[in-house]
């Protein structure tokens, strides 16, 4: 487990009665610090987002490799019930917690009526964005974040892992 995962999991989800377990790294997305892992039973997707230097958010890779090796995007059909990206800068921390019924809403999950997304950008509070469009994401996005410092919200994290 990362080093950012171990701090989450000591200063979010042990305090939240969260329990990690069946914690497997990915081999392909190393530098996304991509995993998969249950909580109390939930199956989860995690990733690290990056900081890109020209455009404003994280960006963080949402895929898997189809039959023919190919990489494809995460569908409705996949086994697993929250994608979470942590988002890091030097001074803040925090976590996107996204139910699989989001992400289909949002097509960023493929369905049999239209091909999902292969990445996306993140936007946590603390980013000030411009586009419309980034702020339209934004806007919806924060409902399914939280950071991680002296005032984390631990009933909110518990709702967001209600959440189906």
């Amino acid at each position: 487990m990362n080093n950012n995962l171990k701090q989450i999991n000591t200063q979010v989800y042990e305090k939240c009665g969260l329990k990690m377990s069946d914690f497997q790294i990915e081999d392909e997305s190393k530098e996304y610090e991509a995993c998969r892992f249950e909580l109390n039973g939930r199956s989860i997707i995690s990733r690290k987002a990056k900081i890109t230097p020209k455009k404003a958010g994280q960006f963080v890779v949402y895929w898997k490799r189809n039959s023919q090796g190919i990489i494809a995007p995460l569908e409705e059909a996949d086994r697993f019930d929250f994608y979470v990206v942590s988002v890091i800068t030097e001074k803040q921390l925090g976590q996107f917690v996204f139910p699989k019924s989001v992400l289909i809403e949002k097509g960023i999950l493929s369905t049999s009526k239209k091909e999902g997304k292969r990445a996306f950008r993140v936007y946590p509070n603390w980013e000030i964005v411009k586009s419309i469009q980034a702020k339209r994401t934004q806007k919806w996005q924060q409902y399914y974040f939280y950071e991680i410092n002296d005032s984390t919200d631990f009933k909110k994290v518990k709702e967001l892992y209600a959440t189906n």
